[in-house]
């Protein structure tokens, strides 16, 4: 194996993983070693990997040629592409084992564990020997010592943690997209989800959050305490926001509401009143607006703006003042390919285009995804019945609501290969084996 002898797991999560012909399967994700009895310390016996639609496989350690910072190889191109489920006397060295309090020996110092180390004995087996722990200080302002410590000098490393931090778990995470790291989520025990996702700052809980399903969503955000929540749902576009207190009961929408900022609730209040399944329930009532005496050159630096997705910054909609939603009078779109082909000193009101008539809040969303279809387009307005902008039906928001409503449970995650995307059909046997 072109390996080093030592690797530090936690500098692995979302190293690529590559087949013999250098094509990506995957990121790796976690590590997998089994626990063994006595003091031996557990035997690495794989890794786990993501794969495209969110499955996770496990990838056998003696099907692995490389291991390192930048790249895991693979001796062969056959997978197993079962899902991957932890066995009872196995463990997943990130996920139950980063920040996890110990006390190491001789003195029984209080410590957190950093980083673990896998190690490869002459025979080729890889086990856990080594960790590295920040000793506990009780000073808030000072950050105690980084050691390296075999394993069996350290206790509190099996069993059930009594308390344990979110730093190092959160440094591993932190380079993940939303989607990403809610997917990790969904992996971890429900108190240690709830842990990681308080620790997390309100912006990135709230992109994260809305790429959880509905269920975690609630449990999450209940968890969190009243006063936290409200502050992450003002961070959530206002259709997301929507969204998710619409799984809550009324009395408890109407408390966190009232915790919100004004301006932030308002929209969120409005969202709620359309009809589940129509453009005013699925649309963003935050897309760009700009007046027709707005230039090329203005409505390109607002699209630019790295806060709003794809979808949302594909094109500008063009109104009469006031230019908060509903809006005064609506006049038409701009998609930013046009943007990109005219003059920087025109004008808005010289470019844009209306002979595509707007949705209304009560358009359902099936004649919404016919008319998107058949236009070709990413964004549709939403006008009232005075013909002021209320709001835009996205591309997303017509995948978000079209999809089973457990699209995003990975429990719900269908583990049949996709034979356009995936690798050819695995040879390996059905249960997993440690050579």
């Amino acid at each position: 194996m072109s390996t080093p002898t030592r690797v530090y797991i936690a500098r692995l999560a979302g190293v690529a993983v590559f087949d013999p012909n250098g094509d990506q399967v995957g990121r790796v994700r976690d590590a997998v070693a089994r626990v063994r009895p006595s003091q031996r310390p557990p035997e690495v016996v794989g890794l786990v990997a993501e794969m495209p639609m969110r499955r996770r496989i496990f990838l056998s350690i003696n099907r692995i040629t490389s291991i390192d910072a930048d790249a895991i190889v693979l001796g062969s191109g056959t997978l197993n592409l079962r899902r991957f489920e932890k066995r009872p006397n196995e463990l997943l060295v990130l996920q139950e084992l980063l920040d996890r309090r110990v006390q190491v020996e001789p003195d029984g110092r209080a410590a957190s564990v950093v980083d673990v180390a896998m190690e490869c004995s002459r025979n080729g087996e890889w086990s856990l020997r080594r960790l590295a722990v920040r000793e506990q200080t009780g000073r808030l302002a000072r950050r105690g010592n980084l050691h390296q410590v075999e394993w069996d000098k350290v206790r509190g490393l099996s069993g059930v943690a009594d308390t344990r931090g979110t730093a190092h778990l959160l440094a591993v995470l932190e380079d993940m997209r939303p989607a990403d790291l809610a997917n990790a989520l969904q992996d971890l025990p429900d108190a240690r989800r709830n842990e990681v996702a308080a620790a997390l700052d309100d912006e990135r809980l709230a992109d994260v959050l809305s790429e959880l399903p509905e269920h975690d969503q609630v449990e999450i955000l209940t968890a969190l305490g009243r006063e936290r929540a409200a502050d992450i749902l003002e961070e959530m576009d206002p259709d997301d926001a929507a969204d998710l207190l619409g799984e809550l009961p009324p009395p408890e929408q109407d408390v966190l509401l009232d915790l919100m900022e004004p301006d932030e609730a308002d929209p969120v209040r409005q969202l709620l009143k359309y009809t589940p399944g129509t453009a005013g329930s699925v649309m963003t009532s935050e897309p760009v607006i700009l007046p027709p005496d707005a230039t090329v050159a203005e409505a390109l630096a607002r699209i630019r703006e790295p806060q709003l997705s794809p979808a949302v910054a594909a094109q500008v909609f063009v109104a009469r003042a006031p230019m908060a939603t509903p809006t005064g009078r609506y006049l038409g779109m701009v998609h930013f390919q046009r943007l990109l082909r005219e003059p920087p000193a025109d004008l808005l009101g010289g470019v844009v285009v209306n002979d595509i008539d707007p949705l209304h809040p009560t358009t359902p969303l099936p004649e919404i995804t016919r008319r998107m279809a058949t236009y070709d387009l990413v964004a549709m307005p939403v006008i009232d019945r005075n013909n002021r902008l209320v709001g835009a039906v996205t591309v997303d928001d017509v995948l978000d609501h079209s999809l089973p409503r457990d699209w995003r449970d990975r429990d719900s995650v269908s583990t049949a290969p996709d034979p356009a995307t995936s690798p050819p059909a695995p040879d390996a046997p059905t249960e997993r084996t440690h050579d």
